[in-house]
């Protein structure tokens, strides 16, 4: 008597969503386009982003940019580890999409999510620290105080490093939103799959809704109305080519908007500061220090 086979059983495919707002919306569009591993294997159809997605996530960063902005360091620093903390536990998952994304081998790509990670940790280390690094009492020749403090800039559009899908990402994302302000990230065109899975993450953990957006689809058309847009303080242009980046830049002066050039980086590398300092505003307050008692003495 021969034994029952197994029944085979069908993939379940994922479905790659957005993340705006603290939730998983589809396109407003509808529309998907096909991705693609190094070898042109179909991995998954991730959604196209529209025009209204863009402004449907400017709104939701800005409706979160006070609550996040007036949190105490301290708190934002906690909420950074503990989202290093669901990373640690999905790093099978990333380094999978990471060696599709970027025709790495598994232990270069799981080199890789650990270095995500440790990069994200860093950074969560500095968000209490950065004031007192760019900040302090200034030397002034008169009797008064005069105190200068760093203050997030606002809402950041990032265009997400379009070959580094993950390292790149996580160093583009956490400087913006450890030091206080709130993102809308581009992932990246051709690789979007970590950026996605990484709002599933970010849904998990303590951050706010609304601190970071993801979106995916064709880079230029997704930023264009981005850095036209005159509630977007600022633009990280990490993965425009050199002909979308003048043209956004052009776009971005509108508002005045701060904008941060595309340059060559070595992701592998430590980061310094420049990226936290890039979006900072700084604050100066003078205040009279006084007199006291007939000696003239101040304080």
């Amino acid at each position: 008597m021969s034994e029952k086979s197994e029944p085979q059983r069908l993939s379940v495919f994922k479905t790659y969503k957005l993340y705006v707002g603290g939730k998983f919306p589809r396109s407003e569009s509808g529309r998907v386009y096909e991705v693609t591993d190094s070898k042109g294997k179909w991995l998954a159809n991730a959604p196209q982003s529209s025009r209204k997605d863009a402004r449907d996530a400017v709104v939701a960063a800005r409706k979160a940019f006070g609550g996040w902005s007036g949190a105490t360091a301290y708190n934002r620093g906690q909420i950074l580890y503990r989202i290093a903390e669901m990373l640690e536990g999905r790093k099978d998952q990333f380094t999978r999409e990471v060696a599709d994304a970027e025709g790495l081998s598994k232990s270069k790509a799981a080199a890789v999510v650990d270095a995500a990670i440790d990069r994200w940790v860093w950074y969560a280390g500095w968000t209490d620290k950065i004031a007192q690094v760019v900040g302090g009492a200034n030397p002034v020749a008169g009797p008064y105080f005069n105190l200068s403090s760093p203050e997030p800039t606002g809402v950041v559009t990032v265009l997400a490093p379009q070959e580094s899908s993950f390292l790149g990402l996580i160093s583009v994302i956490a400087p913006v939103i450890a030091t206080g302000n709130t993102v809308i990230v581009i992932a990246s065109e051709n690789s979007p799959l970590p950026a996605l899975s990484l709002g599933e993450v970010l849904a998990t953990s303590d951050l706010p809704g609304g601190v970071v957006n993801i979106l995916s689809g064709k880079t230029a058309e997704i930023a264009a109305p981005l850095a036209a847009h005159q509630d977007v303080n600022a633009i990280d242009l990490a993965g425009a080519d050199e002909v979308l980046a003048k043209d956004l830049e052009i776009a971005a002066a509108d508002n005045l908007k701060r904008v941060l050039r595309p340059q060559p980086v070595d992701h592998a590398e430590t980061p310094g500061t420049e990226r936290l300092t890039a979006f900072l505003e700084t604050k100066t307050v003078w205040h009279p220090t006084g007199s006291l008692g007939a000696g003239g003495s101040s304080y």
